[in-house]
């Protein structure tokens, strides 16, 4: 049976239909939980909150013309597995550190974490079908950040449900900006580091390149957690998201038939 694929032009603004889209649910759950009082569908309240902005701008990214194989069920399975694994592992990592050092330098947060979205994109890299140049790397990279900040937001929108005794308009801000904030952070961040893993392994060597991004990612990270405050996230944002863009420019104008050339972007 053949697939008919939707047209080009018609891929490229999907990402507005899976937002309004998202958007609608949201506002639906959010009447009904705030008309009938019943604490049921606070879960679906959290879950679509939390993960419409990162699906959104996943798959703006995966409809960019980028020179990219990779289909929407690895991106799904990215993003499912890379929220999970990526916050169980740094997760444990926190706890374990925070342990022995007996407090937790941000620092060491931003190293655990971006280590940590790194896990599946790297077991995916070790199949063969993933490996044609960098482009791969960076939309799977967006797909493991976009589950591991999905799985966060729900977790802080949690804990503002409980600390705030069921305040709605509470967990309501803190999904927004959350979410608002979320492809230029946790998204952009590994996008960027894991395009730069591809180039390394792909070419055999730009080892440096992949630990000067790496670090990038850290020290904005760690940036982004110390010091707080809207103006701080929208300066971060702003970097991060110009870097992401930029590189994925340069590996939409790679040719595309040539996996070693567009490595070398």
């Amino acid at each position: 049976m053949t697939t008919v694929q939707p047209p080009a032009r018609v891929a490229r603004w999907m990402w507005i239909v899976v937002l309004v889209v998202g958007i609608v649910l949201f506002e639906l759950v959010r009447r009904t939980v705030v008309d009938t009082l019943n604490p049921n569908f606070l879960p679906s309240l959290i879950l679509i909150g939390a993960a419409v902005v990162p699906a959104s701008f996943l798959t703006f990214v995966a409809s960019r013309r980028l020179p990219t194989d990779v289909g929407t069920g690895p991106l799904a399975i990215a993003a499912l597995l890379g929220g999970v694994i990526g916050t169980v592992v740094a997760g444990t990592l926190e706890y374990d550190a925070l342990q022995r050092l007996g407090g937790l330098p941000m620092l060491v947060v931003a190293v655990i974490e971006e280590a940590a979205k790194l896990v599946i994109p790297a077991a995916m890299l070790a199949l063969p079908r993933f490996r044609h140049g960098p482009a791969n790397g960076l939309v799977l990279g967006v797909a493991s950040g976009a589950g591991f900040a999905a799985l966060e937001t729900m977790g802080y929108a949690l804990t503002t449900l409980v600390a705030s005794r069921g305040n709605i308009a509470a967990v309501d801000s803190e999904l927004l900006l959350r979410g608002l904030l979320s492809p230029a952070a946790h998204m952009a961040w590994t996008g960027l580091t894991a395009a730069a893993l591809w180039r390394w392994v792909r070419l055999g060597h730009g080892f440096w390149w992949f630990v000067g991004t790496y670090l990038v990612a850290v020290v904005l990270h760690t940036i982004w957690d110390s010091v707080g405050g809207l103006i701080v996230y929208v300066v971060l944002a702003i970097v991060a998201f110009a870097l992401l863009l930029v590189t994925a420019h340069r590996l939409s104008h790679g040719p595309r038939h040539a996996p070693e050339a567009v490595a070398a972007a």
